[in-house]
């Protein structure tokens, strides 16, 4: 209780002391958007705990790309790390439009999973998701070959 005011008193600070953004947050974008990622963060932990815990689930790693629909890069960083928190994936970076990222079990749902964190990312931040992307692709021995 003690830090809480101190918090707020460093984040007023800090977007009163920082030159003019180019970005918007939408407060209501923001609010579905946090309810999404403690539900993530929890799915996510019990996922990988399972897995580490019972042998019997399935673990068969797959190093994919994906092909982002957002455009400016702190809604793609944004994306980024969301995706870390979803069950079975981990980022390891992005370069351009694309997205590379580590999945658990190739059985997993993961191109929905994407195309859904995408849609809350965008509306965080009130952006337009009409552009080009959201494809996956998996690597195979450094091609990209189609996923599934």
């Amino acid at each position: 209780m003690f830090g809480i005011p101190f918090v707020a008193l460093a984040t007023g600070a800090s977007l009163a002391l920082t030159p003019t953004r180019e970005w918007r947050i939408r407060p209501v974008g923001a609010l579905r958007y946090a309810g999404y990622f403690i539900q993530q963060s929890v799915l996510g932990g019990i996922d990988v705990s399972m897995r580490a815990i019972k042998p019997s689930l399935p673990i068969d790693p797959l190093i994919l790309r994906y092909r982002m629909r957002l455009v400016p890069e702190y809604a793609r960083v944004l994306f980024a790390d969301t995706v870390s928190l979803l069950p079975g994936t981990l980022s390891s970076g992005f370069e351009d439009d694309t997205m590379t990222l580590h999945v658990l079990d190739c059985e997993l749902d993961v191109e929905q999973s994407l195309r859904d964190v995408e849609e809350r990312v965008a509306d965080v931040f009130g952006l337009d998701l009409s552009v080009g992307g959201g494809e996956l692709a998996a690597i195979d021995g450094g091609a990209v070959g189609e996923y599934r």
